[in-house]
């Protein structure tokens, strides 16, 4: 009987550590896998240093207890920066807000070089804003985007560029004027589209006129372009289903009379009395 529980008691003490060592590999092989999604890049910490080497999507192995893997989302990540207030070079006050479009380049960087770079992008963000409206005119900050995104993303590039992130893309979503420069600029478009408008129409009235002039020079020189005319005219006015009396006129009698009261102004208004005769007194004969 004791030789039985003595060799229950050996296969036990052997059975043991090697159930033990079974676990062990087993908490290793499973406990130390990773799985890195596409969009995504592995940094290890081994003994709370970081590896340089930068782990790829897939699976990853690493040492329990004592390394620990952090994951860096690779996308392109849009940032609204809140609206920033400020007063631009010619002294106005206004509310500019913006959108960063940035993503992860080098994630060793990103880990390493600033804490939490989400956070230091948006406080970045925000103060570059503002360096911008204190610069800018406020025509510029409502015509001229284009030059102000530029500015803007060479201010953010500089430090993100050294946090292992790029920018993308860095655009001024609305700026919010003051309701007093409001009324201002809408009094200063109507009096602008006013001012065009009476330009237009005075242009136009110089080219009728001048059409006119042109017209009466050639119908002046061209004698049966008036007679044209007039035809042209009554027949016009004919077509028209009215109760209006036609009375052509012939031209040839306008001009006689137009002859007529020419020449009967360039009479003399004034005639003078015809000069009596002198009489002449005979000698009386002796």
């Amino acid at each position: 009987m004791s030789d039985v529980l003595g060799k229950a008691l050996a296969s036990l003490a052997t059975a043991v550590p090697c159930a033990l060592l079974i676990l062990v590999f087993a908490w290793a092989m499973f406990g130390g896998v990773r799985i890195i999604n596409q969009v995504e890049r592995g940094i290890v910490f081994r003994f709370g240093r970081a590896l340089k080497r930068v782990r790829q999507p897939g699976i990853a192995v690493i040492i329990p207890m004592v390394d620990r893997l952090r994951k860096v989302n690779i996308q392109i990540v849009t940032l609204p920066v809140p609206s920033q207030e400020g007063i631009t070079r010619d002294n106005v006050s206004v509310k500019v807000d913006a959108v960063v479009y940035f993503r992860v380049s080098d994630p060793y960087r990103a880990v390493i070089e600033v804490q939490k770079y989400m956070y230091a992008v948006e406080l970045l963000a925000q103060t570059s804003l503002r360096s911008i409206i204190g610069k800018s005119e406020l025509d510029d900050l409502l015509s001229n985007r284009d030059e102000l995104h530029r500015e803007l993303r060479v201010l953010l590039d500089g430090p993100m560029t050294a946090w292992g992130i790029h920018i993308d893309r860095v655009e001024i979503k609305d700026v919010q004027l003051p309701e007093s420069m409001k009324r201002s600029m809408s009094k200063q478009a109507e009096a602008e589209r006013e001012r065009r408008a009476r330009v237009i129409t005075a242009d136009g009235e110089f080219r009728a006129a001048q059409s006119l002039a042109d017209a009466s020079t050639i119908m002046a020189n061209t004698p049966g372009a008036l007679q044209l005319r007039l035809l042209q005219t009554v027949v016009e006015v004919a077509a028209e289903k009215n109760s209006t009396l036609v009375m052509p006129f012939p031209v040839e009698l306008l001009r006689f009379f137009d002859r007529a009261s020419g020449e009967s102004a360039a009479a003399p208004t004034d005639p003078q009395p015809p000069t009596p005769p002198i009489p002449h007194h005979r000698a009386p004969s002796e």
